[in-house]
């Protein structure tokens, strides 16, 4: 098994986050918000953790993965849009904002969560950067990866839990890459292999 410092994915997510917190840093701003964006087993929840370890702003960053707040298998769309309006909306105009995690065991909203407007906020998830998004966030990121080695990734991470819904979701992908062009609203694009 190669060492971490000789894994490929390692590396590229390493270079990608030392360059996503210095255009943090260059924003100089209290607050920032950071979108990441990119098909299911790009790397983005990798990615996100590393620039929130990494996080060059006075204060704790909050971290908010989408996975939390998609409505089911068929819910990207709608995770987007919770996110936008519990999150990314308050949070722009100075107001606290609350989101409410989905239990996807029992398929039902769980327990709440608040968003300090005086803190960064990561989000990632696929599908977070849209027309509607963009323009809320300071840093947008769009992570690409091919197919074989995200699809090898999810499964890897996720198992039979996503195996027989693979397709469906990765349908959901595609018509926000066709509609919304995420790579076009990027302000960094991040290649992983």
């Amino acid at each position: 098994m190669p060492s971490r410092s000789d894994d490929p994915v390692a590396i590229a997510l390493e270079r990608a986050a030392a360059l996503i917190t210095e255009d943090i840093r260059a924003l100089a701003a209290a607050n920032p918000v950071v979108l990441i964006d990119g098909c299911s087993g790009a790397g983005k929840s990798s990615l996100a953790r590393r620039i929130a370890s990494a996080w060059p702003v006075a204060g704790r960053v909050q971290l908010i993965g989408l996975d939390s707040l998609y409505p089911g298998w068929d819910g990207l769309d709608a995770g987007v849009q919770r996110a936008l309006e519990w999150i990314l909306r308050p949070h722009g105009r100075g107001y606290l904002g609350t989101w409410r995690r989905w239990d996807w065991e029992h398929q039902v909203e769980a327990e709440s969560h608040a968003v300090d407007p005086a803190l960064g906020v990561i989000v990632e998830g696929s599908g977070i950067l849209t027309p509607e998004t963009a323009p809320i966030a300071d840093i947008r990121v769009w992570v690409e990866s091919a197919e074989p080695g995200r699809r090898f990734r999810a499964l890897e991470r996720d198992g039979d839990t996503y195996r027989p819904h693979w397709d469906r979701w990765a349908a959901q992908e595609r018509s926000h890459i066709d509609r919304d062009d995420p790579r076009a609203l990027a302000t960094r694009i991040v290649e992983i292999p």
